[in-house]
């Protein structure tokens, strides 16, 4: 039987294999999921894991901190490293990459008592000469503006925003639309382009919040006080350059890690 090739059609690149602390942290989440590990079991040490092979001690440590990040371990001097219950999470504030991770892993963007509110879509001029520089476009051009209010426990804890390229709206028309998409964004662009998306460093600075920002977290303080909060800020990009800069700007009073 003959069979017929097929032309003009561009086959998407295949999924890259997650590193190995990925693997590992993946393979312990999958057990702590499934029954093996329940909350309050302690679970193997890093010299442990080491010692079966599992990989170098910076990879399985880098493991157990991605695990930590979301919510599933803590580790305490002197104690060892330990699963935690619903009830034991405390109302921590996850970010970035790894809320992306756990995105991927679990299927579930939220974490435990996490809600979010005040979702936003819209086309809107870059007057932010630094979001401009990072996108490599003009001062003023038009981007993609996503926004969205994380709560914990009833508290607005991150106002997320992200800054997209233009670009991306061709092959994500879905941008536009302030209801969840089927998929997270980064894997349907790779879905429909074949370009794989890659993370920058995470950067962190201090500054003092917006009045709508202080708005957005319910807080009322006289307009001459001044409001510190944090701002995480990832840059994300393909092979053709930068396409969406990520900020997670944290309550005043909340740091990364949950910290008050």
């Amino acid at each position: 039987m003959a069979i017929a090739e097929s032309k003009g059609v561009a086959m998407p690149a295949p999924a890259p294999k997650p590193p190995k602390w990925r693997q590992i942290a993946d393979e312990i989440a999958r057990k702590i999921e499934n029954g093996v590990y329940g909350p309050g079991d302690r679970l193997p040490s890093v010299q442990a894991l080491v010692a079966e092979g599992k990989g170098a001690t910076a990879t399985v440590h880098r493991a157990y901190q991605a695990l930590e990040a979301e919510g599933l371990i803590r580790t305490t001097q002197g104690s060892g490293t330990k699963v935690l219950s619903p009830s034991d999470i405390p109302p921590s504030i996850l970010t970035g990459a790894a809320r992306l991770e756990r995105l991927r892993r679990t299927g579930r963007p939220l974490a435990p008592r996490e809600t979010y509110v005040n979702p936003r879509s819209l086309l809107r001029s870059c007057a932010d000469s630094e979001i401009a520089n990072l996108l490599g476009i003009d001062l003023y051009d038009e981007i993609v503006l996503r926004s969205r209010t994380f709560v914990q426990d009833g508290k607005a804890t991150v106002l997320a925003l992200n800054m997209v390229h233009m670009r991306a709206l061709g092959p994500l028309p879905e941008l536009l639309d302030e209801g969840p998409m089927p998929k997270f964004r980064h894997d349907l662009y790779t879905e429909r382009t074949g370009k794989t998306i890659t993370a920058g460093p995470e950067q962190s600075t201090a500054r003092l919040a917006s009045t709508n920002e202080l708005d957005e977290f319910g807080i009322d303080v006289p307009p001459d006080v001044p409001v510190p909060v944090l701002v995480l800020r990832t840059l994300y990009s393909d092979d053709e350059g930068p396409l969406e800069v990520w900020e997670d700007i944290l309550r005043p009073g909340v740091w990364h890690g949950g910290r008050s």
